[in-house]
């Protein structure tokens, strides 16, 4: 016997800034959650699969537009005419969407229950899957508790959508943990809602997928699907299957050799080449190490930025979204620069003991006291309320500044 199990599809999952970025490849990504469950359905009739397991998260909340369902529709219409059945629970997301609630699937989906547990089982195939879906979208009990007692002689899958004990930043719905998962007697445990793939356990076995196409830039990596292989109703395998269309990745690159702008942007670029494949990639670069070039990266951040995005245009396959210069100075300043620099650390680093008076000093800045767009505040831009913020805008102002130094004692 083999299943297909994957979770959170995010079908047409809307892509919210991409509007900001000059030639982002907005179309590609829009369409790239449609893309991969093509490539779900693909895999499955080319396994021969006997049942696909969808644990959640079909859709992306209250869809208004019917085109999102009737795509979901055909492509399990294309699995039915392939004699596979489909066996899914609605997740969070799922359970505030009109689509759910009023579309008509094919015949050889079957959706369990949300209002208490189900079991639907297949003499034919040797499957008994149970499970419950999501009423609404906030599920703060236990749902495995009351999920039913195996079925002997059939291969036993809970389905399941959950972030168990926690697994940040996912909401903790319908927690459980892998002991109260075991002491039902199942024999594969198909879980949805977090977006990385774990094996959380291999008896029994317990596996997020994770989702099958990443949504932004904090989902890096192969996204897909995992292929259960049973044999003797027994797990003999459980691969993970590639099925994402783009690939979100952060890129990092030590440019710690660079001399000069030039030699960071080759090194950068020697890594961009290295990542290009048979996808497009969206990728997040960041620059580290202590380097000679740090005050030339500094100074010209915005060149160094479109210089990388026009090697990632060459390249071909590839859309840079963002360059982050995280590098730092080397530390060997002049002689006569040595005290001064050192003082200077050392006021800063008083002066950060003190949360409040540093962000008393920082938000006194004229920049920070004009209007600034939304998008450079708040997560991943200028957000004085967040001591980590503080202390790493401390830490480049003064890297900056002992390296401003070392160069004017040097010259």
């Amino acid at each position: 016997m083999k299943l297909l199990h994957a979770a959170d599809l995010h079908i047409d999952s809307p892509l919210r800034g991409l509007s900001a970025y000059e030639g982002a490849p907005a179309e590609e990504l829009r369409t790239a959650s449609r893309g991969a469950l093509e490539n779900l359905v693909d895999l499955a009739r080319a396994e021969s699969v006997d049942a696909v397991l969808l644990a959640g998260d079909i859709y992306d909340g209250d869809w208004l537009d019917y085109q999102t369902g009737l795509f979901f529709a055909r492509q399990m219409s294309e699995l039915g005419d392939a004699d596979i059945p489909v066996y899914l629970i609605s997740g969070n997301h799922d359970a505030q969407s009109a689509i759910t609630k009023r579309l008509r699937l094919p015949e050889n989906v079957h959706t369990l229950d949300t209002e208490g547990p189900e079991t639907i089982h297949d003499e034919k195939r040797g499957l008994a899957v149970h499970g419950q879906g999501f009423a609404q979208r906030e599920v703060n009990d236990n749902l495995a508790l009351a999920y039913p007692a195996p079925l002997s002689g059939l291969f036993n899958v809970g389905l399941l959508h959950t972030a168990l004990t926690g697994r940040p930043p996912h909401n903790g719905y319908a927690p459980c943990n892998v002991d109260q998962l075991a002491a039902k007697g199942y024999d594969y445990w198909a879980l949805g809602h977090v977006h990385t793939r774990e094996v959380v356990s291999q008896d029994p076995w317990i596996v997020f997928p994770g989702n099958i196409q990443g949504r932004h830039a904090r989902e890096t990596g192969p996204k897909g699907c995992t292929l259960v292989t049973v044999d003797d109703l027994r797990v003999a395998a459980a691969e993970h299957r590639d099925l994402d269309v783009a690939r979100w990745e952060h890129l990092r690159v030590d440019v710690s050799p660079a001399t000069d702008f030039d030699d960071a942007a080759g090194l950068v670029g020697d890594s961009l080449r290295a990542l290009a494949g048979d996808r497009l990639r969206a990728v997040r670069v960041s620059v580290t190490g202590r380097t000679a070039a740090h005050l030339a990266l500094w100074r010209e951040r915005e060149r160094f930025v479109n210089q990388i995005r026009l090697i990632a245009n060459d390249i071909g396959s590839l859309w840079v979204e963002k360059v982050k210069v995280e590098t730092r100075p080397l530390d060997t300043p002049g002689e006569g620069s040595a005290g001064l620099i050192a003082d200077l650390r050392r006021t800063a680093d008083e002066l950060r003991v003190d949360d409040d008076r540093f962000r008393e000093v920082i938000t006194q800045s004229t920049l920070l006291r004009s209007s600034l767009p939304p998008d450079v505040r708040g997560q991943g831009g200028i957000d004085p309320e967040d001591p980590e913020w503080l202390h790493r805008i401390g830490d480049e102002a003064m890297d900056l500044l002992a390296a401003m130094i070392t160069e004017s004692q040097e010259n």
